[in-house]
């Protein structure tokens, strides 16, 4: 069963030019997929007519939350 969060996740869209949902995102930066160019080349995100100018921001911001979840580049 899903959580109301992964529902919320898969009905959200983080691209709009290609209809790309939130839960994608995670699912990826969960698999260790930490650099923005390898978010958009995985899912096609910023390859619309914006060329990522309104979901650039969104991505970034989930992979700094995803390095804190998984403790990737933190310091010490």
């Amino acid at each position: 069963m899903n959580s109301k969060e992964d529902i919320i996740d898969n009905i959200k869209v983080v691209c709009q030019c290609k209809g790309i949902k939130k839960g994608r995102f995670k699912q990826l930066i969960n698999e260790g997929v930490l650099e923005e160019s390898e978010l958009r080349k995985a899912t096609g995100a910023g390859s619309g007519s914006c060329q990522g100018r309104r979901c650039s921001p969104r991505i970034r911001e989930m992979i700094g939350q995803g390095t804190l979840a998984t403790g990737a580049d933190s310091p010490g």
